[in-house]
């Protein structure tokens, strides 16, 4: 039986230091040997958000004891490694700096091939670290940074049918936790706090609910909260508040979900369809639960990553590496960090299923 490649991917594109070794079976399902993440939550909590200069010089501190760590656990040797894959982009660039410039270092260091990786990448083929999905498949990629529905057509091929055009999906989650005097990271607990309120009980703007194709907007949405909290003067009207802003957020993705659904359809022969969730607030329980609902009404498949993987993390990034091992994809080692890095180069950043807002 011939050995299969082993692949060390970094993660440090945000405030999340990570490493992970993968595999793969025989039947090229991916096993993940170690998954390390490094989170600097305590760092950044008290100027309620990401620092950058701070987060950059925690990576400098903790890189080199996670890839370790990711090498210990996974049983494995560090001349047993038959790849380096980094994240080059997007993300803050001095945060992308450090893992890329040790993952580069690291492969010659070993004189084993180094592949640069887009986080986005990652973070579209991450449920293909546990399911076998074949493709096209629709994405809807929601995370801090990033809102999109994308074709993915393949490895390295992808057709964004939307964006948002201010705000992403997480960052509004946290700027609406930070409104109600939640502790950064406090997007994950605007759900936990909905479900002791009144989804009724306030009237929020859905914006550009009925134009735009499947194009996002979450600016005015979070400008009503900002008003509204300034008024708040009891906990019940906090939860409240909550509960509106998950509700408002469940209508808009359930709207424009269905938009892309369609797109999709036109842009694909299949007749297999599936819908993949993916991004940091694809953890969001009530989100996955109304877009499950979506898709047993329009015959979709639904797939979500584990929990675990929903975040940045590196076993996404090592996989992506992994694929492109196989076709010997490679990368120079004067690669560059891409703070702004699109999946779809052909994209303009307003054009989304080629509606006119």
């Amino acid at each position: 039986m011939s050995k299969k490649p082993l692949i060390l991917g970094i993660e440090s594109s945000c405030d999340e230091t990570a490493a992970s070794l993968i595999t793969e079976n025989d039947k090229g399902i991916p096993i993940v040997l170690s998954n390390i993440v490094s989170s600097q939550v305590e760092i950044h909590k008290e100027f309620g958000g990401v620092v950058p200069e701070l987060a950059a010089r925690s990576h400098i501190e903790k890189i080199d004891l996670i890839v370790k760590k990711a090498i210990s656990d996974s049983g494995k040797k560090i001349e047993d490694i038959d790849a380096v894959a980094s994240t080059a982009g997007p993300g803050l660039i001095v945060c992308l700096s450090v893992g890329l410039s040790f993952g580069k270092a690291f492969a010659k260091s070993i004189n084993k091939p180094f592949i640069a990786v887009n986080h986005l990448e990652g973070h579209a083929l991450s449920p293909r670290l546990n399911s076998k999905i074949e493709f096209p498949y629709l994405l809807l990629l929601i995370s801090g940074g990033h809102s999109q529905y994308l074709n993915v057509q393949q490895l390295g091929k992808y057709k964004r049918l939307g964006t948002t055009i201010d705000d992403a999906l997480g960052e509004a989650f946290d700027k609406t936790a930070k409104l109600l005097g939640i502790e950064f990271p406090g997007g994950p607990q605007i759900e936990i706090l909905a479900k002791k309120g009144n989804p009724n009980a306030y009237d929020l703007p859905k914006p550009i609910i009925n134009k735009g194709g499947c194009n996002l907007s979450f600016a005015g949405l979070k400008t009503a909260v900002l008003k509204i909290s300034k008024t708040i003067k009891t906990d019940k009207e906090k939860f409240d508040l909550a509960a509106s802003f998950q509700k408002t957020i469940e209508e808009i993705l359930y709207k424009k979900t269905k938009i892309a659904f369609t797109e999709f359809e036109k842009q694909n022969n299949s007749k297999k369809k599936t819908f993949v969730v993916a991004g940091g607030v694809a953890a969001n329980k009530k989100i996955r639960s109304i877009l499950d609902k979506l898709c047993e009404e329009s015959n979709y498949q639904s797939i979500f990553p584990p929990i675990k993987f929903c975040g940045d993390n590196a076993a996404m990034i090592a996989m992506v590496g992994l694929e492109k091992f196989k076709l010997k994809q490679f990368s120079h080692l004067d690669h560059p960090a891409k703070p702004r890095w699109s999946l779809d180069e052909d994209a303009s950043f307003l054009k989304g299923a080629g509606v006119q807002l």
